[in-house]
């Protein structure tokens, strides 16, 4: 069933608008607009509690979580554009820039120009960043085993994320359509 969260939140508001007991109206305003009801501040505070646990697992590599993540991509598939990078990670360009930056300084990664085009580059992992490989893609794996999360609800969290994903680019699409 597909639920239309702007039809239904105008639906709360309008109930609110109707019911003519204040006690009620109040109460109704109050549980509706606390913050811990808010789906997005719930992703917003686990996400910043998965970073704040991945962080000392990063830290033997000197890496920070988005340099994590790009790293990941680049495991996946290799020798690729910025624009690719952005593609796979969500970070937007004034985002990445400074990540592959960092991650060249600390010998993980280089730039290298596109034969066909010079003003494009390409991230190619270097050997400090493949030498780590196994290491570094496995401590997603420790993180999961510490966190005493049944795997099963780890993978339905997992498939959860990615529908909501797709549901807010769907709806990022159909209102630029508009």
């Amino acid at each position: 069933m597909q639920v239309n969260y702007t039809q239904y939140t105008f639906g709360i508001f309008q109930l609110i608008l109707l019911v003519s007991n204040y006690d009620v109206k109040d109460r109704i305003m109050s549980e509706f607009s606390l913050l811990e009801n808010k789906v997005c501040f719930a992703m917003y505070s686990a996400t910043n509690a998965m970073v704040r646990q991945y962080r000392p697992l990063l830290q033997e590599y000197d890496l920070t979580y988005p340099q994590f993540i790009v790293l990941l991509a680049l495991y996946e598939k290799d020798n690729v554009t910025l624009s690719e990078i952005g593609q796979k990670t969500f970070f937007d360009s004034g985002t990445l820039t400074p990540i592959i930056k960092k991650l060249e300084e600390k010998q993980f990664l280089k730039r290298v120009a596109v034969k066909e085009d010079e003003r494009m580059k390409k991230v190619i992992l270097l050997e400090k960043a493949l030498a780590a490989k196994d290491e570094i893609t496995l401590i997603p794996f420790k993180l999961a085993c510490s966190l005493g999360v049944d795997p099963n609800d780890l993978v339905a969290i997992h498939n959860l994320c990615h529908r909501f994903l797709k549901g807010l680019e769907d709806s990022k699409l159909e209102s630029l359509s508009e």
